[in-house]
Order: C-alpha cells, then sequence, then structure tokens
C-alpha cells in the first residue's frame, strides 16, 4: 500500500521514474502514450489538475497517497499544456498517438496503389502531424507559426512524390515490395518536416547547461546532435508498424482476405495498433530527454564562456526536443523559407 504523501515530499517537476535509464524512460512514455488516458471524463481531469495544481502550492487532499498523487500528475499531463495550463486538442495529445496512427497508417498501406488514395492519406498523415505538432507548441517562447505551415506544406510534398514515385519504379517488381513505399514515403517526410520545423534552432542554437545547471549560452553543434536523435525516433518508432504487417498482409491475401476482402482495412488497422501500443513508447525512449555532448565539441565561443564561468566540466547538457517544439502556426511564411536556407548549409 503506497504511504500517504507529506508536503513536498515528490517533486512533480520531474518525470516519477529514472530518465538516466531506458526502463525509466519507457515507463514513463508508456503512461504517457497511454490511449486510455482519451476516455477520462472532464470531471475526472478537473479533479487531477486541482490535486496538482493544490499540492504545488501545499495543499494536500486528505489521505492522499503518493501513488494516488501520481496518477492524478499523469492525468493532468495528458491533457493540460504544461505552460498556458489549457486543456489541450483531443487528437493533438499524446495519448491519441496510437489510435490515430494505427488508423491513419493503416489507411496508408491498404489505399497505396492508386495516386488518388496515395495522395488523400499522405495529406491526412501529414495534417495530423501538424495538429499534434501546433497543441504541443511551446507557450513560453513562440515563433513565428509559420515554420509548421512551410513544414506541413514541404512534408506533405516530401511524402506524396516518394510514393507515388516509387509506386511508379515498383510497378515489376514483386507485390510485397510495393507495400513498404508507404514507409519509405513516411520517413522521406520525417527527414524533412522535423529538420524543417526546428531550423530556428539550427541556425540559433539551443541552451546547453553544465552539471549544476548553470547556463552556458546557445549552441548549434548541440541542435545538430538533438534533431537527428528525433528523426532516428520517428523513423523507428514506424518501422514496426509499417514493416511487419505487409509480410503478414501478403499471407493473408491468399487465404482469408481472397475470400473476404472487405476485412483488409480493419486487419491492416488492428496489426499496426498492436504494434504501435509498444513501439511508440519503447522507440521515445531510445534516447534521453536531457542529453548531453562533450565540452570539446561546443563552439569556441562557448568553451570561452564555460572557462570564464571557472567550470572545468568535460560534458554538456540540453535538452534534445520531442514532440513539443518552439513555435505557433502560420504567420511568416517567407521568415520560415529564410531560416531553412540560412540552415541548409549546416548539413
Amino acid at each position: 500500500m503506497s504511504r500517504l504523501i507529506q508536503p513536498g515530499a515528490v517533486n512533480l517537476d520531474e518525470p516519477r521514474y529514472d530518465q538516466g535509464t531506458y526502463m525509466g524512460r519507457a515507463k514513463h512514455f508508456f503512461i504517457t502514450t497511454n490511449p486510455l488516458n482519451l476516455f477520462v471524463t472532464s470531471t475526472t481531469l478537473e479533479h487531477a489538475k486541482e490535486i496538482v495544481e493544490g499540492y504545488r502550492k501545499g495543499i494536500l487532499v486528505k489521505q492522499l497517497t503518493e501513488d494516488e498523487l501520481w496518477k492524478a500528475k499523469h492525468l493532468y499531463d495528458s491533457a493540460y499544456h504544461p505552460d498556458t495550463k489549457d486543456k489541450m486538442l483531443l487528437i493533438g495529445r499524446m495519448s491519441a498517438q496510437v489510435p490515430m496512427n494505427m488508423t491513419i497508417t493503416g489507411m496508408m498501406m491498404t489505399f497505396y496503389k492508386t495516386t488518388p488514395a496515395v495522395v488523400f492519406w499522405q495529406w491526412i498523415n501529414q495534417s495530423f502531424n501538424a495538429i499534434v505538432n501546433y497543441t504541443n507548441r511551446s507557450g513560453d517562447n513562440p515563433i513565428s507559426t509559420q515554420r509548421l505551415g512551410v513544414s506541413y506544406v514541404a512534408a506533405t510534398t516530401a511524402a506524396t512524390a516518394t510514393a507515388l514515385g516509387l509506386n511508379k519504379m515498383v510497378k515489376n517488381l514483386p507485390p510485397l515490395v510495393g507495400r513498404y513505399v508507404p514507409f519509405a514515403a513516411v520517413a522521406a517526410a520525417n527527414c524533412i518536416n522535423i529538420p524543417l520545423m526546428r531550423s530556428r534552432e539550427l541556425t540559433e542554437g539551443i541552451p546547453v547547461f553544465t552539471e549544476d545547471n548553470t547556463r552556458i549560452g546557445n549552441s548549434k553543434n548541440a541542435a545538430m546532435k538533438a534533431i537527428p536523435q528525433v528523426v532516428i525516433s520517428r523513423i523507428i518508432m514506424a518501422t514496426p508498424g509499417m514493416m511487419i504487417p505487409p509480410i503478414l498482409m501478403q499471407r493473408l491475401e491468399r487465404g482469408i482476405l481472397k475470400k473476404y476482402p472487405v476485412l483488409n482495412a480493419p486487419i491492416q488497422v488492428l496489426l499496426v495498433g498492436v504494434l504501435l501500443v509498444f513501439a511508440t513508447p519503447m522507440c521515445c525512449a531510445l534516447f534521453p530527454q536531457k542529453s548531453s555532448m562533450a565540452v570539446s565539441k561546443l563552439e569556441p565561443e562557448l568553451k570561452k564562456h564555460l572557462e570564464e564561468l571557472g567550470k572545468t566540466d568535460e560534458i554538456i547538457y540540453f535538452n534534445k526536443g520531442f514532440v513539443r517544439i518552439d513555435m505557433s502556426p502560420f504567420v511568416n511564411l517567407a521568415d520560415g523559407l529564410e531560416s531553412l536556407m540560412r540552415c541548409l548549409p549546416s548539413f
């Protein structure tokens, strides 16, 4: 039985589980992406909010245990924006990732042969990504939101062009090869979408800190390490759900699907969903949110500043970012394009 909580005994500003280990990060993301959180009532969410905000102010609910406090915190985090404290759009929440992605991915992999279907489902996929990015945008340091617009257009174009181009190339290859075209399109979109959304970080850098949390400045080199980690996580996250089902579906088409073709889409969606339930949190946990880099890889001016501060650290730390990004939506298209062009030489 969980012990009764004491004032100030729990730091709610940090995850419950050790983020320095893969298992700790995996536990954290299994909770964060739990689809069951979508079915929690508004009344329960408001009660969770009262508990969390009350605890932070030193107000305790009578007989509240530590487990109950953490349960309230996890529900609170699942529905409310960490900066604005506003309730987030339902389909933009992390808990909607599995049900939304399993549906969209399953449909992309079912209807991958005709041009109208490819264009439609790639557009739907990137539109959903844009909603997630907007919902989880930073509220304390917003930038011109149209980087989101630029990334949306670029990712949709890249995904559609990749899918249509590869469909033509694989026409004379075994049917199974064609089933992997949607995965290639999604991977291509991620390689463009994420760097483009975070292009300002590539040109201006991201905050870096010493072990004692002293801020050294902004490092472009740290951004160059952080952004590929997110791209890799996103692509690996999609891999099980888009690489395994085609093999199973190919076999099923010779059996039950030959007799009942209407089951094609439902079975595809179900297979993807089962895999995403595990792949999503496990791939989110691949890299620590608080990443590190050797001081020797910092820019010269930051090394000098570190020395001026009297610090002898050999490792610095930075937040790699994940879904939350420093932007709001569609304002100055020219600014977004200009930022992208400035960061291209860095690749």
